[in-house]
C-alpha cells in the first residue's frame, strides 16, 4: 500500500500500489468546478492515468488553472490536428502562434485556399470526435519506433529533435489511428473539450479556445494587422535562413555555425531598428517617441539602440523612463485586495509627465526626478536636459501606448513603437513556443542577477505579472506606428545555461516546483549555445550582463 496525502480533500490514505489518479479521484469524490485536467503529484503536473508508485501529496485541478488549461490546449491542438487529417487529407497542420483569442494556424499542401465550407466541414468533424469521447491513450516505445511512427505522420521536425536527444524510450500520444507528441500530458478524452472551434483568419485558420477565466465560452474574434504582420514578417524570415524549428538551430550549433548565424540574427535585429529610426526621420513633426512592451520584452536596449540609429541620422536623443514619475508611494492607487498596485497608469503623475514634456517642447531646460522604489519617493538630483532644434525625446515605459499618459501632448508630435519578444520559431511545426516563456526565462535570470530574486518569487510573481500586461499594455498595441520583434532564434540556447541551474533551486514543495520542472523539459530540447558569441549591444545582454549600454 502507498501513502497518499490528498489536498483537496485535505485526508491521508493509503492505496493499492499502480492505482491510477482517476480512480483514486473517483474513490474521493473530488469535484471541482469543471472536470478535473489532471493532477499535481509532489507539485508535478500529471495526467489522470498516471499510476502511483511511491508516497505522494496529490492535488486534481481542472480547466481553471494554469494547468489545467495548458492541458486543455495540447489536448485541443491534437483534436483539431486528427480532424484536418481526415478532413483534409495529404494536408499538413502547421500551430504557428497565439492571436486574437486563439492559435493561429495553416495548412500546407492544400490545393486551394481555405474556404469557409472548408471550416464548416472541420468544425463538424471537430464536434463529432469531441462527442465520440475518445480516449488520448499515451504509451512508451523504444525512440526508434517513436520516430517511425512521427515520420509516418510527417512529423519530421519533431522526430529529428527527439532522434538527438539519446533516450531509449520515447512518449507518444495516440487518438484513434493518429499519433502525435505535445510535450506535455494531455486530458483524459475528447469529450473533455467541449469549447473549440475554427475560423477563416487571413490566409490561415484560427483556432479558438476558452481562457481559464471563461471556460464555457469563446470570445469574438478581432483583426490585430500590425501584430499579425509581425510574425509573419519574422516568420518568412525564419523560413528564408532555414531555422524554422528547433533541430535547425541544434543543427548550427553541431555543425560549429552558430556564430555567423549569430551575427546575422543580429544584423537583422539592427537593420529593422535602423528601418524604425528612418521612419521616424521621414516625419519632421515628430518630437517624442514612445516605446512601451510588456515585461522583459527589451524595452530598455531597445531604446538605447534606437537612440543610436537616431544619431546616426543627426538627432540628438534625450532618454527618459516614465518609471522615474511615479506618485509618491502613499499616493498609489490600490488594487482589489488593498495592495499598492504599481501596474495601472494612475501610479503615475500624469500632471508632473506632461507638464515635464511640455515645457521640453517649448525649448525650457526641466530638471527630472529619479524615482527610489526603496523610499517610494521622487528625488531630485540635479539632473536637467533641455532641447534644441535636433533634439528628440526617446521615452520607455509599459503605458507609452495609452494616449491617456500623453493627452496634453500634441498627436503630431510622437512616434509610438511597441516591442515584445515573439518567438517566431517552434519546436516544431505542432508545438509553438509561447512567447511568454521566453520572457519568463529572461525575466528569472534578470531578477536573480540584478534583483537578488529567487527563480521561486519570479515565478510566483508572474501570474500577477500577465494579468497586468493583458490589462494595461496589450490593449493598446496597435495603438503602435511600429512594432518590433525582439527575440533572437538563438537565444534560448544562450539563456539555458543562466536558467538551468536556477531554475534547480525550486524546492520540490513548492507549488511553482511544477512550472520550474516544465521550464527545465522545455530548455533541455535546446542546445546551449556558448554566450561569448553574443555581442555587447544584443538585446540579451540586458539580461545576462556584459552589455555596452548603461542601465
Amino acid at each position: 500500500m502507498i501513502v497518499i496525502s490528498l489536498i483537496n480533500k485535505q485526508i491521508i490514505k493509503e492505496y493499492p500500489f499502480g492505482t491510477p489518479l482517476a480512480t483514486i479521484a473517483k474513490a474521493e469524490k473530488v469535484e471541482l468546478p469543471f472536470p478535473l485536467m489532471g493532477a499535481l503529484v509532489n507539485n508535478k503536473v500529471r495526467d489522470l492515468n498516471y499510476r502511483l508508485h511511491k508516497p505522494v501529496t496529490i492535488e486534481f485541478f481542472d480547466m481553471t488553472s494554469r494547468f489545467g488549461i495548458e492541458i486543455y490546449y495540447r489536448s485541443a491542438f491534437f483534436i483539431l490536428f486528427k480532424a484536418v487529417g481526415e478532413v483534409l487529407p495529404g494536408t499538413r497542420l502547421k500551430i504557428l502562434h497565439s492571436i486574437s483569442g486563439g492559435k493561429y494556424c495553416e495548412i500546407d499542401n492544400l490545393e486551394q485556399e481555405l474556404t469557409e465550407e472548408m471550416i464548416t466541414q472541420l468544425n463538424q468533424r471537430i464536434d463529432e470526435i469531441v462527442a465520440a469521447d475518445i480516449p488520448f491513450v499515451r504509451e512508451e516505445m523504444f525512440t526508434q519506433d517513436a520516430l517511425q511512427e512521427f515520420r509516418n505522420h510527417h512529423l519530421e521536425a519533431k522526430a529529428a529533435l527527439l532522434d538527438k536527444r539519446g533516450r531509449m524510450f520515447t512518449s507518444v500520444y495516440r487518438l484513434d489511428k493518429y499519433v502525435n507528441y505535445y510535450f506535455g500530458v494531455l486530458a483524459l478524452s475528447t469529450g473533455l473539450i467541449k469549447v473549440m472551434k475554427t475560423e477563416l483568419y487571413e490566409n490561415g485558420l484560427l483556432l479558438k479556445l476558452p481562457s481559464k477565466t471563461h471556460p464555457t465560452s469563446l470570445g469574438n474574434s478581432y483583426k490585430l494587422p500590425k501584430l499579425f504582420a509581425v510574425y509573419q514578417t519574422y516568420k518568412k524570415w525564419v523560413m528564408d535562413i532555414g531555422v524554422p524549428y528547433v533541430k535547425d538551430i541544434n543543427n548550427k550549433v553541431d555543425n560549429g555555425e552558430i556564430e555567423q548565424f549569430i551575427q546575422i540574427s543580429e544584423a537583422f535585429h539592427e537593420k529593422e531598428i535602423a528601418k524604425i529610426a528612418d521612419q521616424i526621420d521621414l516625419q519632421k513633426e515628430v518630437k517624442i517617441v514612445l516605446l512601451s512592451g510588456p515585461s522583459s520584452s527589451g524595452k530598455t536596449t531597445t531604446c538605447r539602440r534606437l537612440a543610436v540609429q537616431l544619431g546616426v541620422l543627426g538627432y540628438y536623443p534625450l532618454q527618459i523612463s516614465v518609471d522615474d514619475f511615479f506618485l509618491e508611494r502613499e499616493q498609489t492607487p490600490l488594487d482589489e485586495n488593498g495592495e499598492y498596485n504599481f501596474e495601472t497608469i494612475d501610479a503615475i503623475d500624469l500632471q508632473l509627465f506632461n507638464d515635464t514634456l511640455n515645457k521640453l517642447l517649448a525649448g525650457e531646460k526641466v530638471e527630472l526626478p529619479t524615482f527610489n522604489f526603496t523610499t517610494g519617493k521622487k528625488e531630485w538630483k540635479g539632473k536637467t536636459i533641455q532641447m534644441n532644434e535636433r533634439s528628440i525625446l526617446v521615452i520607455e515605459g509599459i503605458h507609452c501606448l495609452n494616449p491617456k499618459l500623453t493627452n496634453r501632448v500634441d498627436e503630431s508630435h510622437k512616434f509610438k513603437v511597441f516591442v515584445s519578444a515573439l518567438t517566431s520559431v517552434s519546436i516544431d511545426s505542432q508545438n509553438p513556443i509561447p512567447t511568454s516563456d521566453t520572457r519568463l526565462i529572461r525575466r528569472i535570470i534578470r531578477d536573480y542577477k540584478y534583483r537578488n530574486y529567487s527563480a521561486l518569487e519570479t515565478i510566483r510573481r508572474w501570474q500577477s505579472v500577465q494579468t497586468g500586461e493583458y490589462k494595461y499594455i496589450f490593449p493598446y498595441q496597435e495603438n503602435a506606428d511600429v512594432m518590433f520583434n525582439t527575440s533572437l532564434v538563438c537565444e534560448l540556447g544562450v539563456l539555458k545555461q543562466y536558467a538551468v541551474p536556477i531554475l534547480r533551486e525550486v524546492p520540490e514543495t513548492e507549488h511553482e516546483y511544477a512550472e520550474a520542472t516544465r521550464l527545465l523539459k522545455f530548455l533541455s530540447f535546446f542546445k546551449t549555445i556558448p554566450e561569448f558569441a553574443i555581442p555587447g549591444g544584443s538585446i540579451l545582454r540586458e539580461f545576462v550582463g556584459g552589455s555596452t549600454f548603461h542601465y
